[in-house]
This record gives C-alpha cells, structure tokens and sequence, in this order.
C-alpha cells in the first residue's frame, strides 16, 4: 500500500514531501533558540540584574505570544483542512481571517498592557530587588509595542505553513534573529543601553517580522496570496472556525505560561543566583526539546491536510512516523545542548553559584527529557490539527497545576529544594501527559471530530 523512502514518503493518497516541510521549520526553531542564548549572554553579560529581569519579564510575555501563536495554530488547521479539500478559495477566505482576528486582539492587548504595565509588574513581581523591578518595567514597555507586529509574523507564518512553504518563514526569522543579535550587539555594547537596548532591538526585530510577511502574502504566485489588505471584513462563520481550534489551545497555552509565572513567583524568592540559573536552564532545555516542537509543527499541517481530505489512516501513518522521528531528534538534542552547558555558562559569564545551579538542572533534564517528553507533546500536535483540541487543553491544564505548579510550590517551600523543584514538577507533568496522550491515539476517539 505504501513505500517508505525515509522522510521523502509518498503514501498512497499523499505526495507530501516531508523533507521540504520539515527541515526548514527545525532549522528555524533551532536558530531561534540559538540567537536566544546569544540574546541572553550579551544581556548576562550587563548583570545579574539584567538577565533576572528579562526572564521575569519574559514569562509574561511568552504569554501574550504563546496567545498569538495558538490563534495561529486555529488558522493553520483551518487552511489546511480546505486546502486538503481541495477548496483553495475557501482557504485564501481563512488566511483572510485569520490576519484579521490576531492582528486586532494584539492592538487590544498592546494598548492595555502599556497601559496597566507599571501595576501588573508590581502585582507578580512586588518582591524583586528594587534595580530588577526597574529593567522589567523599561523591557516590558518595549517589548510590549512588538506585540502586533510578532502576531501578524506568526499568522503569517500560518499561513504560509498551510500551503507546505515552510522556508519563507524560516528565511524571514533567521534574517530577524540576525538583526536582533546585531542590534543587541551595538546598543547593549556600542551604546551602553543594557536592557533598554535588548528591549528596542526585539522591537525593531518583530516590526521587520511583521512588515515582511504581510509582503511576502501579497505575492500572486502564493497558492494563499492575500491581497487587498483594507478590503478585509469580518466573516464571523470562518472567524467562529478558527477560534474554535485556537480558544482551546490558547486556553491551554495560557494557563501554561499562568502556571510559569506561578513558578516564577517562587524562583523569584529565592535569590539572584536562582533566578539567573533557571533563566538560562530554560534556554537550555528549550533548545534541546525545539527541534522536536519543529517536528511537531509540521506534524500539525500534514495531519490536517489528511484529514481534510478525508484519509485517517494516513493521519495515524503520519503521527506514528514523525514521533519516531522527533524521539531520535530530541534525544540528539540533549546530549549536545549538555555538552554546551559548562561552556555556554562560561561565555555568558554566570556568577559560580548560578551556573553550578544551572548544571545541575541540566544533568537531570537530559537523562529524564528523552524517556518522556517526545510522546508528552509531538503526538498532541496531530491531536489537535483533527480538532480534538478539548481533551488536549483539559489534559494539559490538569497536569500544569497538579505537577508544576502545585508539587514545584510545595518542594520548594517544604522541602526548601530550590529551582531544581521546578524541573521535577515538569518531569511528573511530561510523564502523565505522555502516557495519558498515547491511550487517547490509540483510542481513535481523536479523529471523530468536524474542523470544516
């Protein structure tokens, strides 16, 4: 019925080139997060209290984008079933829509957040040294103006990504990536801005993000071209479809970075040192886990386009297949990004306490992380792109509070654990999601669900 010829598989109904999809996507994750690491040594290097505010503002601000980029998601699932379809119409209508909804939900969140910043850093953050709190209120006012540039970068991308081009946006973001790490480099160095710098180049970054990709739509030669941006309306039945997919997982994305911000409360009161070292831990372990997050991305938009057309078995084929591959990429992941560890915690010039810290988490991250976190999290992408999209937030907030936020509070204040509580909160989150996502794929309940 089918020949496997690696990642360049031709199944019976599907001639999707997996190679094409997915390597430009891994390559884009993996330099994202690379640049990150650059982006926090350059700010490391201003001090403890720079790199301390950048993490503690960026948990908030992960959670604004992880908003965007699940609405992205609702669209990219939307596009994909009607291009699977075969009713490209219906899915340049989509694409349509989808600009249309996150580039007004970003404006309304840019203006309330400039406008209540000072109080809601206050609110989370009230017992911060007083020089932390005033690099978090100056890098939340910049980067809090890139919110609607990034959300029409990620729409963009969406879309794009739902017609199988994965390399415009891949060229887009290392291009951006680049000039961030420039920016950074003459206004933190050149200019002596320190965070203030950090913050203005991610906006100018996320502005060339934006202006691009609303660019690179507009090309005819585009299967999903959009044209004509100011004669985009509403059309609140296609508007209705994608929310549908992306209020879930917004939901779930969400409370996920709630949960974070929760946890960065408690790291929060440990010191200095504990906040700077689980800052660059999450790097790290975001590193070694982004190619199979790539994997899983792709993942979404083929399943889709199965499952627009109607071949569930194909869907299941897919979603076997690329977990198997994203288990082989994350386990590589690990072992590099462990061997990066000492060396990356010297460049950046960690105080001795922070990067023993730092360590220390990352040695239990790469022996756990292989074992449990692949079928935790590239499986779901395929869940979700059939619109099972309930079950995977209901699952994913159930185990967020439980494991990570719940046990993390209760080690580290009990027990006194220190950030390293943290981590086990998140291997006891990955293991029941992992376990509890694999009996609903093989259920087969998943792919009982309508997206179009």
């Amino acid at each position: 019925m089918s020949t496997d010829t690696g990642l360049q598989t031709k199944h019976l109904f599907s001639n999707i080139d997996l190679r094409k999809l997915l390597i430009p996507l891994i390559i884009e994750q993996l330099l994202n997060s690379f640049m990150g690491i650059i982006d926090t040594i350059m700010v490391s290097n201003v001090g403890s209290e720079a790199i301390s505010a950048v993490s503690l503002v960026d948990s908030i601000n992960i959670l604004i984008i992880q908003l965007f980029t699940a609405l992205a998601a609702g669209g990219v699932i939307v596009c994909s079933h009607y291009v699977g379809s075969g009713n490209t119409k219906a899915a340049r209508g989509a694409a349509k829509q989808v600009l249309l909804v996150t580039t007004a939900i970003s404006v309304t969140i840019t203006v309330i957040f400039l406008i209540l910043r000072n109080p809601m850093l206050s609110l989370i953050f009230g017992r911060v040294e007083a020089d932390v709190m005033t690099a978090s209120r100056t890098y939340f006012f910049y980067t809090a103006l890139s919110f609607p540039f990034i959300a029409i970068y990620d729409a963009g991308a969406s879309i794009f990504r739902a017609q199988e081009n994965t390399k415009t946006p891949m060229t887009i973001s290392v291009i951006s990536n680049v000039l961030n790490v420039a920016g950074n480099a003459i206004l933190i160095w050149g200019f002596h801005m320190g965070v203030a710098g950090a913050a203005i180049s991610t906006l100018a970054s996320r502005i060339f993000c934006g202006v691009v990709v609303m660019i690179k739509l507009h090309n005819s030669s585009n299967k999903l071209a959009i044209r004509e941006y100011k004669k985009i309306r509403p059309d609140f039945p296609v508007i209705k479809r994608i929310l549908l997919i992306g209020i879930p997982s917004g939901v779930e994305n969400c409370m996920f970075q709630f949960g974070k911000l929760a946890i960065q409360s408690t790291v929060s009161t440990m010191g200095t040192a504990a906040i700077a070292a689980q800052a660059m831990t999450n790097i790290l372990e975001n590193l070694n886990g982004i190619g199979g997050i790539g994997i899983g991305i792709g993942l979404m938009t083929v399943v889709s386009e199965c499952m627009g057309a109607g071949r569930k078995d194909e869907a299941v084929y897919y979603i076997k297949k690329l977990t198997a591959l994203g288990e082989i990429v994350v386990v590589s992941s690990c072992l590099l990004v462990f061997a990066l560890t000492k060396p990356v915690t010297l460049i950046a010039g960690m105080e001795p306490e922070s990067a023993k810290l730092c360590f220390q988490m990352m040695c239990a991250i790469t022996i756990v992380k292989p074992v449990v976190w692949t079928l935790s999290f590239v499986p779901a992408y395929g869940l979700r792109a059939a619109g099972d999209v309930k079950f995977s937030m209901i699952l994913s907030c159930c185990t967020m509070w439980l494991c990570r936020v719940s046990l993390c509070i209760f080690l580290a204040r009990v027990f006194g654990m220190g950030p390293m509580a943290v981590w086990i909160g998140m291997f006891a989150d990955w293991t029941i999601r992992g376990i509890l996502f694999t009996i609903r794929f093989m259920s087969g309940k998943w792919a009982g669900h309508k997206v179009i």
